[in-house]
Order: structure tokens, then C-alpha cells, then sequence
């Protein structure tokens, strides 16, 4: 007999059995007992939630022998069908595959013909949202007005990029991504029943890993139990996944904290002459900078760490060396290498660039501090007295006015500066600080000099560029 893995053997039959959806659970449980079951449903949410699961179990208690019911029974026919994905009358429709408007139009023209053995005719469209605008509009109708005995149920891991008219005819669902504790209670409850000896600490591992997802973890386990042999351990988790240990990592991290480039371009090419991935490494390397960002500011917190990572009192004394601006530059480097080596031929200099600018970030200071020496020194320099204080920080006593003198004429070949003011339109805005600039009075000579500035083409050229005018000309 074929081997059935371990997300399809252990899916959820009930609503009860349903892992971490509860709410959505208890939602369509009350329709149900109410009489209040809508036409049409939308489930929306990343992979592996329990999108198609919810969809097949309210198939089955909505055509349950012993049904409509909450709770169906199991173990009639109409139940085994459902749960398997082949009822008659439960049409499971991949929307990737079918996203022409003729695939609709004759699931529209079907939908007026009565259920063959069950209550209701159910159709289940998974990725609807891959389906056109054409085949969007033709289902309008069918989806606003649809014949008692059928119903619509839709799953989606992009709502975004439904059409509103669908989306308004729908009751939407969001499903979450599921706890990391209530997966690794999951996972550890199947290994139980599979007779399989596994550590606590693996079992952790691989909820993390599924990131949300029931079904990436359990096959994620699947995978661990062949590894090891029957046994689940961290170990096999670690090179299921291809995970290089903590501690060889935190190395790499640690000479960039050093300012050591070079050790740690070398610790880095050991890992990759050892077998380790490169986009798996610069992974890990972004998770190990995370953890020092966590343990920086939030203690060491082991429930926030990453399960492949080493001792929580390790990361505090590699955190202690760079400041939280050099932690998080580190991470938009490594995210940057990681996106650009995933598309280039050898992806192995963009991450070696990546590290050498880690390392340059061991003297950078956090830039409030940079601010407060800043003020004090401006401080100290005001609070000092004239005499001490540098001559280009003392303050310039006003000139005491002085009769103009007559100003000898300048040499024919010495050149004349010319201070242009534009002139602003009436009403128009002025520049928010700084005095407002005004013209002395001209005198005689002044008009002079401003009359034989005016001669010079390249200060008419500056006048008539500028829209100005001038106010003074100094030798």
C-alpha cells in the first residue's frame, strides 16, 4: 500500500480538530446550528493553514447524512468523499488551472442541475484569485443569485487581487498564521501516535521552521523522521534543513563585531568549503543578527530567539560590541545580499561584500551620542571667555560708525563684484528664516558704479537670468 505523509493522513476532520483557527471554527459552527449558512465564502490566508480543511468540513456537515450539523458524523459515505477531495457533488475546482471564462461558464450552466445524491452542490475554487477578469464577471450573476442548493467556497492567498464586486458578495475569512506553540503541540501528538521518540527541542525547531503553516511543519517532519532513523532529534531537524550549528555562525557575526574582515571572510568561505548553502548561510546570518538585535534590546529572551541558535549568554556578549544603528545596518546589508545573490550567477561576492561592510560597522557610534558631544562642545565653547575662546568662535563687537570716507577710483584692469538681488513677485512667499536683505540708499558714485556694472554683458546676462537687480558694487 502506497505511503500516505503525514499532512494528508492527519487532516482535520471536525471543527474541534481544526489547529488554531478556532475563532473561524466556532463562526461557522454557530451558522450552522442557526440556519444562517451564507451562499458564498471567502477563506483567505497564507499556505498551509487550513484553507481547504475548513472548506471540506463544511461540506461534510452541511451534507452529512445526519446533517446539516455541526458536528457530521464521519463515517457515512458523503463524509469519506468529502474528506478524500472526490464527492460528486462536492466539485473541488483548481483555479490556477482553470481561469478561462468558458471553465466558468460551464460552472454556471451545471449549477442550475440539482446535486446528485447530497443536500447541496458545493463548488470549492482554491486560488480563485488566479482566475480572469472575464471569468470574474461571468460568475457575477451565478455568485449574487446562486440556486438554493448550491454554495460557493472560495480560498485565496492573495485577496488583494479580487475584483470588489467579488469580494462584497463573499463573508470573508482570514485565517492567521498558527502559533509556534500550538504547532509543536500538534506536531508532538502525531509523533505519539506514530510511535516516534522525539525531543522536545526538535519538535520546537520544526514548528518554528513551518512558520506559521501546519503543513510545511508536518511535512518538515515527515522529513526528520526519515533523516534520523525513527528519531527525531535537533540534529536531524539541523540537517534536514540545512542548518549550519549556531555557534560557527555567531563566529562570522562576531568578527565583523571585531572589525575583523578579514577572519571573517575566512570563517564564512570554511562554511561554504563545508558543504553549507549559500542562500541558507545568509539566512542564518541575518537570524543570528536578529538575535543579537533581541537580546540587545529586549535581554535575553530565549522564548524570541532562534532555535538553531546558540546560548542566549553568548549572543549578549557578541550584542554588547556593536550599538543597535550598527545591528540594524547589518541586517539591511545581509537582506540586500541575500536578494541580490538569489538572481546573480555567483552569488558568493555580493555576500563577501555584504560582510566586508558588517565589518566596517565596528567604530560606528549611535548618532544621538554624535549629537550630545556635539552640543556639549558647543556649549563649552559659549560658556568659555573671550580671551580663551578661539578667535573664530568670539563674538564681533559692532564697529563704531565711521564718516564714509571718498572711495579713490579702482584701477582700470581690476575687476568689479556685483551683488544681484532677484526681485520676488508682489505677495509671493520669502524664505522662512534669515533677515530680510534691503538696499542702501544709492548715492551718486553708487549710481555710477551701477550704471557701468550694467554695461557688462555677463552682469546683464545675471540681471535677466536672475530677474533681479543691483544693490551694490564693491572692488
Amino acid at each position: 500500500m502506497a505511503y500516505t505523509v503525514l499532512a494528508r493522513r492527519y487532516r482535520s476532520r471536525t471543527f474541534d480538530e481544526v489547529v488554531g483557527q478556532e475563532p473561524i471554527a466556532r463562526t461557522l459552527r454557530s451558522a450552522i446550528e442557526q440556519n444562517r449558512v451564507a451562499h458564498a465564502y471567502l477563506f483567505c490566508g497564507t499556505r498551509g493553514v487550513g484553507k481547504t480543511t475548513m472548506a471540506r468540513i463544511l461540506a461534510r456537515a452541511l451534507n452529512c447524512q445526519k446533517g446539516p450539523t455541526p458536528d457530521p458524523c464521519g463515517k457515512c459515505d458523503i463524509c469519506e468523499s468529502i474528506h478524500r477531495g472526490d464527492d460528486v457533488d462536492v466539485l473541488e475546482i483548481d483555479g490556477a488551472s482553470n481561469t478561462g471564462v468558458e471553465d466558468v461558464r460551464v460552472l454556471r450552466d451545471n449549477a442550475h442541475y440539482r446535486p446528485a445524491r447530497a443536500r447541496f452542490k458545493i463548488y470549492y475554487i482554491d486560488e480563485v484569485h488566479m482566475l480572469s477578469r472575464s471569468a470574474f464577471n461571468a460568475l457575477l450573476k451565478t455568485l449574487e443569485e446562486p440556486p438554493e442548493h448550491v454554495k460557493f467556497i472560495f480560498s485565496t492567498t492573495e485577496p488583494e487581487r479580487l475584483p470588489a464586486t467579488i469580494l462584497s458578495r463573499c463573508q470573508r475569512f482570514d485565517f492567521r498564521a498558527v502559533p509556534t506553540d500550538r504547532i509543536a503541540e500538534h506536531l508532538a501528538g502525531i509523533a505519539k501516535k506514530e510511535k516516534v521518540k522525539a525531543d522536545a527541542e526538535a519538535i520546537l525547531a520544526i514548528a518554528r521552521e513551518g512558520r506559521g503553516s501546519v503543513r510545511d511543519a508536518l511535512t518538515l517532519l515527515d522529513q526528520v523522521i526519515a533523516v534520523g532513523g525513527g528519531k527525531v532529534t535537533l540534529d536531524a531537524v539541523r540537517e534536514t534543513v540545512g542548518a549550519t550549528a549556531g555557534e560557527k555562525v555567531l563566529a562570522v557575526a562576531g568578527a565583523c563585531a571585531d572589525g575583523d574582515p578579514g577572519r571573517a571572510l575566512g570563517l564564512f568561505g570554511e562554511l561554504l568549503a563545508a558543504g553549507a548553502d549559500l542562500g541558507s548561510l545568509l539566512e542564518q546570518l541575518m537570524r543570528q543578527v536578529r538575535d543579537l538585535l533581541v537580546v540587545k534590546t529586549c535581554g535575553e529572551a530565549a522564548e524570541l530567539l532562534d532555535a538553531f541558535g546558540p546560548d542566549p549568554k553568548c549572543l549578549a556578549a557578541e550584542a554588547a560590541k556593536l550599538s543597535v544603528p550598527a545591528l540594524v545596518a547589518c541586517l539591511g546589508y545581509l537582506t540586500e545580499a541575500r536578494s541580490r545573490a538569489r538572481w546573480a550567477v555567483d552569488g558568493r561576492p555580493i555576500a563577501e561584500l555584504a560582510i566586508v561592510r558588517m565589518a566596517s560597522l565596528a567604530d560606528m557610534e549611535p548618532l544621538p551620542e554624535v549629537v550630545a558631544r556635539l552640543e556639549a562642545l558647543e556649549q563649552s565653547l559659549a560658556g568659555a571667555s573671550p580671551a580663551a575662546a578661539p578667535a573664530s568662535s568670539r563674538p564681533r563687537a559692532p564697529a563704531a560708525p565711521t564718516p564714509a570716507a571718498p572711495r579713490p577710483a579702482p584701477p582700470a584692469d581690476e575687476k568689479k563684484k556685483a551683488l544681484i538681488l532677484p526681485v520676488r513677485p508682489e505677495g509671493a512667499g520669502r524664505p522662512p528664516a534669515g533677515p530680510e536683505r534691503t538696499a542702501p540708499p544709492p548715492g551718486p558714485e553708487q549710481r555710477a558704479r551701477v550704471e557701468e556694472a550694467m554695461n557688462d554683458p555677463i552682469v546683464q546676462k545675471a540681471v535677466q537670468v536672475f530677474e533681479g537687480r543691483i544693490l551694490n558694487v564693491e572692488d
